[in-house]
């Protein structure tokens, strides 16, 4: 017995190709990063709903349920177009991730980069503790590697270098531009008053308000870093990817665009850079 058993298994890998292993593989991997992908979205909700709805398919064949399964059969007709529909938000979010990924480079310009320098970052980090010490409302949405030209077209084209001075200026009160969000590209002010989408997460806080949707929500359609100045409160907030993270501090704040924005710098430089502002804040702040 063991002898035929042994048998089988050595015929079965004699049988495996290389590009078998690869396949399998390659499937595999893609089923690990579609799972890490939902786990903490809407979509797992709904394949869980998709999978009960199969479960009981099954059931309706096994005990004769002839109206459930008559039903069921022809919804799934339709279903492989309705998962599209439903999941529109999900496909359009991995797409995009799969663009951004080191493999798209290879399809890409690689001269377009909207790498964020250090003194636009310090620019942003004091345009927004004014704006948080007047309780000025403020909304900067600062684009990444999803490009928002839809967003931008929305608004008033400005193409100006980022300064502290003028960031502050269009959040005036009652002036033309401060209703709406200012876009920063690169190192410019790309544009201001411009209309995001509002997020249509139902699990957010009540408490927040129409600023603070919009910047989740351009933050669930795309890779942007979004700043929020409460007009109420004047506390800062930063969205990212459907996230946001309240009541930052200046240092904090200063710390999370640094990591997040300036990419292709080497770690040590980063933290140095860090240090020293931080250094100078606290001196500034015990003149």
């Amino acid at each position: 017995m063991w002898y035929n058993i042994w048998n089988n298994i050595t015929n079965f890998i004699s049988l495996v190709r290389p590009t078998d292993i690869l396949d399998i593989l390659i499937v595999a991997y893609v089923i690990y990063k579609l799972l890490a992908f939902i786990r903490d979205t809407r979509a797992l909700q709904l394949l869980k709903g998709i999978g009960i709805l199969l479960v009981v398919f099954q059931i309706s064949i096994w005990i004769d349920l002839n109206t459930v399964n008559f039903i069921l059969r022809n919804a799934m007709q339709v279903g492989i177009i309705a998962i599209f529909i439903v999941f529109q938000p999900e496909f359009r979010r991995a797409l995009e991730q799969v663009g951004r990924s080191s493999f798209s480079k290879w399809f890409g310009d690689a001269e377009q980069d909207g790498s964020v320098n250090s003194q636009t970052v310090s620019e942003i980090v004091r345009a927004s503790e004014r704006l948080s010490k007047t309780k000025t409302g403020g909304l900067m949405v600062i684009e990444r590697d999803t490009k928002i030209g839809e967003v931008i077209s929305t608004g008033v084209q400005i193409s100006a270098e980022v300064t502290a001075e003028l960031l502050v200026n269009i959040f005036v009160p009652k002036t033309p531009l401060h209703d709406g969000a200012t876009v920063i590209r690169g190192n410019k002010i790309e544009a201001a008053a411009c209309f995001l989408p509002l997020s249509q997460n139902k699990d957010l806080s009540k408490a927040l308000g129409t600023r603070h949707r919009a910047g989740i929500g351009i933050s669930e359609d795309s890779d942007a870093l979004v700043v929020i100045v409460s007009e109420e409160t004047g506390k800062i907030s930063v969205a990212e990817m459907g996230e946001i993270k309240r009541d930052l501090s200046v240092d904090m704040l200063r710390k999370i665009l640094v990591e997040r924005l300036e990419t292709g710098r080497d770690p040590g430089i980063i933290k140095r850079n860090l240090r020293m502002w931080l250094d100078k804040d606290r001196r500034d702040n015990t003149r």
